[in-house]
C-alpha cells in the first residue's frame, strides 16, 4: 500500500459510489490504505464513516404499545422491503430525551428520528440547531397529509420541514365509570380533577409542567396560551397535589394505575384510554372545551443520513402502513380523511376530525410555552415536591 495516493483513493471511492466495486472491497481498501495517508483526518473521513456505517437508522419513540405498533406495522415491513434495519429506542418524556440528545457527541450523535409531540418541541429542536431540511420530492406521500398539520411546522422553519406529521392526539380526562358516572363527569368537566370526593384517587402526568398548567388554567377560567394570573395557577396545582394519589411518568404506568383502580380520574393520553376501553376496562373519556390537543411528528435530527430517513418516512406515510400504525397505537393518522379512506376504528378514535381541517382544536402556542420553559418547569417541580 506504499503507492496509495489520494487520487487513487478518489477513483476507488467513485467506483464504490457507482457500484463497480462492493462495499466490502471498499472497506478492505480503506483499512489497508488509511494509515499510510492519514485518511481519518482527510476530506475522505466522511467516506470512511459512510462505508463503515451499518445499513440502519435509529428511531426513538414512546415505548409499548405505541412502539409495538410502529415495530410491527412499519419497521419490520420496511426492513423486509429495503434491508435497512430500524433500531427501535424509547423514552418516557420529551425533556429527558432532549437531555440525552444534547449529551450525545456530536450533539444529536447516534440519534436519527424521534417521534416528538407538540409543535413547541419542534421549535425547541430547531432553535437548538438539531434540525435538517428534508427533500419533500423524496417523500411523495406527504401529499396525503393534512395541510393543517404541515403548516405549523413550516411556519417555524420558514417553509421547509425537518419532520413529517404522523398522528394526532389529545390529553383529555380519563375516569373510572364504576365510581364516576358519565353525568357527573360531564357536569364537573375540568373540576373533576379537583373533586374533594376523589382524594387519593386522582392522578396526573408528573413529568410535564405544561399539561398540569394547562388544566389549572382551564380550571381557573384562563386561556392556556395566555395565562394572566399565574398565582392562581400555582395555587390550584398546590390544592390539587393534596388530592393526588400518584404522578405517573409513562403511558404504561398511566394504564396500570387506571386498570388496577389505584386512581379513578386523571389527565390521560387519548390513545391509551382507547386501548384500555378496547381491553374492556370501565374507563370513560372526557374532552372538555379547551382540551389539550397535540400532533406528533417524525423529527429527523441533524447528522442523519437523509436518503435513508426520507425513504423510511415515505414508507411510513403509505396509507396501508399509516393506517395499520394508527390502529395499533390508537391515535388517528396525519392522513387527510378527505383524500384517504380511513377505517371505522380510526373514525371512532377520540381525536379524529373527519374534515381534516382541525378547526376548534386547541394546540399549545410554541413561542409562548418555550419562552417560559425553564421558569415554569422549576416552579412545577417545586410544587410537585410539596413546596
Amino acid at each position: 500500500m506504499a503507492n496509495v495516493t489520494k487520487d487513487k483513493l478518489n477513483r476507488v471511492y467513485e467506483a464504490y459510489r457507482n457500484g463497480r466495486i462492493s462495499r466490502r472491497q471498499f472497506i478492505k481498501y480503506l483499512s489497508l490504505a488509511g494509515a499510510s495517508i492519514g485518511l481519518m483526518g482527510s476530506p475522505f473521513a466522511g467516506a470512511v464513516r459512510e462505508a463503515w456505517a451499518a445499513k440502519s437508522i435509529r428511531f426513538d419513540g414512546w415505548g409499548d404499545p405505541v412502539s409495538a405498533a410502529f415495530r410491527e406495522n412499519a419497521f419490520k415491513p420496511f426492513t423486509k422491503a429495503t434491508g435497512i434495519e430500524v433500531i427501535d429506542g424509547e423514552f418516557g418524556d420529551m425533556d429527558s430525551y432532549l437531555t440525552r440528545v444534547k449529551a450525545s457527541y456530536p450533539p444529536g450523535g447516534e440519534f436519527n428520528i424521534a417521534h416528538l409531540s407538540a409543535v413547541f418541541d419542534y421549535a425547541r429542536y430547531v432553535d437548538l440547531g438539531f434540525s435538517t431540511v428534508l427533500d419533500e420530492s423524496k417523500i411523495p406521500n406527504l401529499k396525503n397529509v393534512m395541510k393543517a398539520m404541515i403548516k405549523p411546522l413550516k411556519d417555524i422553519t420558514k417553509g421547509t420541514l425537518s419532520a413529517v406529521p404522523y398522528d394526532l392526539g389529545q390529553t383529555g380526562i380519563a375516569y373510572n365509570t364504576k365510581y364516576i358516572s358519565k353525568e357527573r363527569a360531564e357536569k364537573l368537566g375540568v373540576a373533576l380533577l379537583w373533586d374533594q370526593a376523589l382524594k387519593d384517587k386522582i392522578g396526573s402526568w408528573g413529568a410535564d409542567h405544561r399539561t398540569n398548567m394547562w388544566y389549572a388554567a382551564l380550571h381557573t377560567g384562563q386561556s392556556p396560551n395566555n395565562m394572566t394570573n399565574l398565582d392562581s395557577i400555582w395555587e390550584a396545582l398546590r390544592q390539587q397535589r393534596k388530592l393526588i394519589k400518584k404522578y405517573w411518568s409513562s403511558g404504561a404506568e398511566l394504564m396500570s394505575l387506571l386498570a388496577n383502580e389505584e386512581i379513578y380520574a386523571t389527565v390521560a393520553w387519548s390513545g391509551r384510554v382507547a386501548l384500555l376501553q378496547q381491553e374492556g376496562h370501565p374507563i370513560g373519556y372526557l374532552s372538555p372545551e379547551g382540551t389539550y390537543s397535540w400532533m406528533e411528528y417524525l423529527f429527523v435530527l441533524k447528522g442523519t443520513d437523509l436518503e435513508v430517513a426520507q425513504q423510511l418516512l415515505n414508507f411510513m406515510l403509505e396509507p396501508a402502513a399509516a393506517i395499520a400504525v394508527a390502529e395499533g397505537q390508537n391515535y388517528p393518522p396525519s392522513l387527510d380523511p378527505t383524500k384517504v379512506e380511513l377505517t371505522d376504528k380510526i373514525k371512532k378514535m377520540p381525536a379524529f376530525d373527519p374534515t381534516g381541517k382541525l378547526e376548534g382544536y386547541l394546540f399549545a402556542d410554541p413561542a409562548y410555552w418555550n419562552a417560559n420553559q425553564v421558569e415554569w418547569t422549576e416552579k412545577w417541580d417545586r410544587i410537585k415536591a410539596g413546596s
